[in-house]
């Protein structure tokens, strides 16, 4: 078995070296909408993950994350939400499964919370059993509905004791810890779930919790925190590959990969030599920064050049980009059985030189600026506009560039920004529709595309932005103590998508969208009728909080 693995691997290479030439940034086809189907067997699922959704921040023997310590202080989250109760995901599961259930899903990513199964983040002092069944439970009733599980082992929670005691992901010895925490994830869960993501959107973990702040552990050290802390994910990303490769595949017969997220960065004039060089530099910072190594055992050259030139220039005597040793190179080089894409909108990238004295930035590296067009349909989160070739251009790049290496799409969808109680969502039925079909383009382009996730089940705890921002197909009411669900229109869409395996013919599509706003009336009354309730009685006064008015956004 593992003869045949690293044949595989070594294949890999031979092919990424021979393709990476061939993506075309010149040739952008924007064609018409596309009538086809998915290839029998694609699988099609929601997402979600256990801060956002989970809520019991402290029950049952759980310990302290470093999102429920940064969440807890004030003036980090907006109108300073946390994911305390969130969803109540912890006691309404089983609800959710049966959501999952009608909606025909073939698979549902989900994350473990480290600190849930193992308080202090280390497994030598204490298993929470109760943590543990908690997710047995949740794998369970998936699989007698028929829904597969995909689990994703590091969705940003981080036991807070990590942190204070080492310094989270800036200390070598979180590969060590995490090796330990994923292994005892394989030992009691992999006789049941077969596949596995280490990490969710590593750029995010090491860029806005490492050299921005904005997310936790909100450290801002600018130039080093997020290279340190992403050549740290890197390792322990691949320390766990290779410890289910050695202990767990041959008997659990499953599958490791990793979940980058990555914008598709499209030059500003493709005759333009320099603009191409910039927008293949902000993917190489973007996506390249993980996926490189894990497909061919180093940086991206783009950023090896770049971070280097800039440390010279500020007098450093190395550079500011750690270095991998030629036995990690090769320990690294292709410790992925898919990989995991997350995508939801697309930038204009064009050249722009950053003078040496702006200081040490991981942004400032780069040298490009990032630019949208106006013209782009601007349906939820400030940074998210829908820009659906794009998807189909990334796609294609990630075939050429890494040996067209088998792809799940783990995170797609689209936000509402605007103060929202009308469920008929027709802006995300629109993005879905788009979206996937650009993804139906590149299969028929001959990419490598198993499934596709969308992102998310349900409206949960956005992050910095908190609850202002949904993503759900279903609606989650946060006044209420119950967190009552209501399905937006897009769960009537989406699910006709999943019985179609795609888009079988236009008549029929264009059918899809007005049954599925015909559906979401009735939920709209049961929803207003609720709001009043609360609005007039004080029941649920304290609970979460008012909604918020727009332009406090």
């Amino acid at each position: 078995m593992q003869f045949i693995l690293r044949t595989h691997h070594v294949i890999t290479l031979v092919l990424w070296v021979s393709a990476s030439e061939d993506f075309d940034w010149t040739k952008n086809e924007k064609t018409s909408f596309y009538y086809g189907t998915f290839p029998t067997g694609f699988s099609w699922g929601v997402g979600s993950s256990a801060y956002q959704t989970e809520g019991a921040w402290n029950i049952d023997g759980k310990g302290a994350s470093i999102w429920d310590s940064f969440a807890h202080r004030k003036g980090k989250i907006f109108l300073n939400d946390t994911g305390d109760s969130s969803c109540e995901g912890y006691y309404k599961f089983k609800d959710d499964v049966t959501l999952m259930k009608d909606m025909k899903l073939n698979h549902y990513r989900f994350s473990v919370s480290w600190p849930r199964i193992l308080p202090s983040g280390l497994k030598s002092e204490r298993i929470n059993e109760k943590g543990i069944k908690y997710y047995d439970d949740l794998i369970n009733m998936l699989l007698a509905n028929k829904i597969t599980p995909v689990v994703t082992l590091y969705h940003w929670d981080l036991p807070q004791v990590l942190q204070e005691k080492y310094g989270g992901w800036q200390n070598v010895s979180m590969v060590d810890y995490f090796n330990d925490f994923a292994n005892l994830c394989f030992e009691r869960f992999g006789n049941r779930v077969r596949n596995w993501i280490t990490f969710n959107n590593p750029w995010s973990i090491a860029v806005e919790g490492y050299e921005t702040g904005e997310h936790a552990p909100g450290l801002k050290l600018k130039g080093t925190g997020a290279y340190r802390a992403a050549h740290h994910i890197i390792k322990a990303h691949a320390k766990v590959w290779h410890t289910y490769d050695t202990q767990w595949r041959s008997k659990q017969k499953g599958l490791v990969g990793i979940s980058l997220t990555a914008d598709w960065g499209e030059p500003v004039d493709v005759t333009n030599q320099r603009d191409i060089e910039a927008a293949e530099r902000y993917i190489q910072f973007y996506m390249g920064w993980f996926a490189t190594p894990i497909f061919n055992g180093d940086y991206p050259q783009a950023m090896k050049d770049y971070v280097g030139r800039k440390s010279g220039q500020q007098g450093l005597g190395a550079s500011r980009l750690p270095v991998f040793s030629p036995q990690e190179k090769s320990y690294i080089r292709g410790t992925c059985d898919f990989l995991g894409l997350g995508h939801f909108t697309t930038r204009y990238i064009t050249q722009k030189n950053y003078p040496s004295g702006v200081g040490d930035s991981y942004f400032a590296d780069r040298d490009l600026a990032e630019l949208v067009d106006p013209k782009w349909p601007d349906p939820g989160s400030e940074w998210l506009y829908s820009v659906p070739w794009g998807f189909r251009r990334l796609l294609n790049f990630v075939k050429t560039q890494y040996g067209n290496p088998m792809i799940y799409v783990t995170e797609n969808g689209v936000s509402e920004k605007m103060l929202c109680t009308d469920l008929c969502d027709d802006w995300r039925m629109q993005y879905f529709k788009d979206y996937i079909n650009e993804m139906l383009k590149a299969v028929k382009d001959g990419v490598n595309i198993k499934g596709y996730t969308a992102w998310s089940l349900l409206d949960n705890f956005e992050w910095d932005e908190g609850f202002s921002e949904r993503f759900g197909l279903y609606y989650v009411d946060f006044r209420n103590k119950n967190k009552t669900r209501y399905p937006k229109a897009s769960v009537q869409f989406y699910k006709r998508i999943i019985s179609s395996n795609g888009f079988p013919n236009q008549r029929e599509v264009e059918s899809w969208k007005r049954k599925a706003v015909e559906t979401c009336s009735s939920s709209n009354q049961l929803l207003a009728a609720a709001t009043r309730e609360s609005q007039g009685g004080q029941e649920h006064a304290g609970v979460q909080r008012a909604w918020p008015v727009h332009d406090e956004v």
